[in-house]
């Protein structure tokens, strides 16, 4: 999905009316920029200190494409996304954030896809699309490559540079998601937003 085309989407999510999870998911995807298989099977058991100052959500190793731990850091926005999952019928009777009847217990592969279709994006976006989008808008914001990689949980294949990597950027990658989010709050009100990279510079979305 182009950056100019964020605010329509954003809108039209938050006018969605179709299932409350489904919305929530796509809300929660918008704003941390996991894979999809992640996202629709996360477990409670992996979301730490939701009420604390330093949220997260743990993804073991197992669950990751790349079979290494992967660490999202949950900015407010996110937080809220899921304080208002618990509320919902079936939340505490479910290890899933996104209970479902089907065979797997959560979320079904398509779901988030037929949202977007039904939303008027068929042939337009894709779901497993706002990680490309989040990784451009990054790094026209003047955010390093390498914090944004790790994010987006790619793998890196030098081998120092890997291990180097194991330090995680945490704090830098908190910092990001959370003007990430604060940036997505902006858009969502205006069709074209001004915001200043990290180098100072006054860009356009």
């Amino acid at each position: 999905m182009p950056l100019d085309e964020v605010p329509t989407f954003l809108k039209a999510l938050g006018a969605y009316d179709g299932d409350q999870r489904t919305r929530l998911a796509l809300r929660l995807m918008v704003l941390t920029f996991a894979r999809t298989t992640e996202l629709r099977a996360a477990r409670w058991s992996e979301i730490e200190n939701i009420d604390g100052d330093e949220p997260l959500w743990r993804i073991p190793a197992e669950r990751m494409k790349m079979k290494r731990e992967h660490i999202v850091p949950l900015a407010p926005q996110a937080v809220a996304v899921l304080r208002e999952l618990r509320t919902l019928p079936g939340s505490a009777a479910s290890p899933f954030l996104f209970p479902s009847p089907s065979r797997d217990g959560h979320m079904s592969n398509n779901t988030m896809l037929y949202a977007l279709y039904r939303m008027g994006y068929h042939g337009r976006a894709t779901v497993h699309g706002f990680r490309s989008m989040a990784s451009t808008a990054l790094n026209e914001m003047g955010f390093r490559p390498d914090v944004i990689e790790r994010q987006l949980a790619h793998q890196e294949q030098n081998a120092v540079r890997a291990a180097y990597n194991r330090a995680e950027y945490l704090n830098e990658r908190r910092a990001m998601m959370k003007r990430w989010a604060d940036y997505l709050d902006v858009i969502a009100g205006e069709n074209i937003v001004p915001y200043k990279s990290n180098d100072g510079k006054l860009r356009r979305s």
